[in-house]
């Protein structure tokens, strides 16, 4: 029987990452689940004692603790698994860990297998195919000020049957000095990378992929050169929107930060070398007196809307294929509408 390579992935009916928690914490397969026949405690006991005793020693503690943890796995959540149950199981370079797992699993009767080269093989193909997987695929950039909504209609196109990447939900971020999510760290770059990927993979190269005009960094991430490069020569779908839906909708996104002006100060502060102490200074008074829409509108029509429309004349540029809509009606059902027209064009 040949070896499970990651192009196989798609083939089994689930993947288990065998590695320790710490490591499934910094990337994993998308959609795998962690199995850690070791914990980070256990795996560092045995690299020590392998470093410092002998790799027998270490191997001999290091076999205990994996078929322990791998019958606890068996007692739960394995136990209700059928005879044909096929996972694909992988740790750090294919190896012991996943290694024993799956002679186990494949000893009871399981479809098991181990994946070949490990998790290094899986991120050695991530990054070979972010460099030439999005000149692939055809693209739609939406484009607008902040606060026209472009995250919501990207959210409605893909309800509606579009291909949607929507990069600033795989960064957990929102692009901006606020974009900090409230509830959610970002990923590490290669868990986003890893996102990445897993979205372009499964797009359809006939059908184009809607996305959103973004730079090259959302929070503290990094979109891959190859992504970031077809995205800018892509034609734009480019939408107008009035100031005052503008401002309504970012106090609805925003509404987290609108009972904490300390927060919103800080991050203020951090724009003082750009904007200069008096408006910092008049933008941090708004926000002390709870003045939120006067806030806002000043924020875009001082700060953003101007750095906006500079990124967006360097970045997508007009081009012949463009479309331009313009609407005041940021609702869901506007922005269905508009997504449905979008989508006819």
């Amino acid at each position: 029987m040949r070896a499970a390579t990651v192009e196989d992935l798609h083939d089994f009916d689930e993947v288990i990452d065998a590695r320790s928690p710490g490591e499934f914490a910094e990337d994993h397969v998308p959609g795998a689940i962690n199995l850690p026949v070791l914990t980070d405690a256990e795996r560092e006991r045995v690299g020590t004692m392998y470093k410092q005793v002998s790799s027998f020693e270490a191997k001999k503690v290091g076999a205990a603790l994996v078929s322990r943890n791998i019958a606890q796995y068996l007692e739960g959540y394995l136990a209700d698994k059928p005879k044909s149950y096929r996972p694909l199981v992988y740790c750090w370079r294919g190896g012991s860990r996943s290694g024993a797992m799956t002679h186990i699993l494949q000893k009871i009767g399981f479809g098991a297998m181990q994946l070949d080269g490990g998790y290094k093989a899986y991120r050695r193909h991530v990054v070979a195919e972010l460099s030439c997987l999005p000149a692939r695929l055809s693209y739609r950039v939406v484009c607008g000020p902040t606060g026209s909504g472009k995250s919501r209609l990207l959210q409605i196109l893909e309800s509606e049957g579009a291909q949607v990447l929507d990069l600033e939900e795989l960064a957990a971020h929102r692009g901006s000095l606020l974009g900090a999510l409230p509830d959610r760290d970002q990923p590490t770059q290669k868990g986003f990378e890893s996102g990445i990927w897993f979205a372009l993979d499964r797009f359809d190269p006939m059908r184009p992929v809607f996305v959103e005009s973004e730079s090259k960094k959302i929070g503290a991430l990094r979109v891959p050169d190859a992504l970031i490069e077809a995205m800018r020569s892509s034609p734009c779908v480019r939408l107008e929107v009035p100031l005052a839906a503008r401002v309504q909708l970012l106090t609805e996104d925003y509404i987290h930060f609108l009972h904490d002006p300390e927060t919103i100060n800080r991050q203020l502060g951090y724009l003082t070398p750009l904007r200069g102490n008096d408006t910092i200074t008049a933008w941090q008074t708004l926000a002390n007196q709870r003045a939120w829409d006067q806030l806002v509108a000043a924020l875009l029509e001082q700060h953003y809307d101007p750095a906006y429309l500079r990124s967006l004349s360097k970045n997508y540029a007009a081009t012949p294929g463009d479309q331009t809509y313009s609407t005041a009606d940021l609702s869901d059902t506007g922005l269905q509408r508009l997504a449905r027209d979008i989508m006819a064009a």
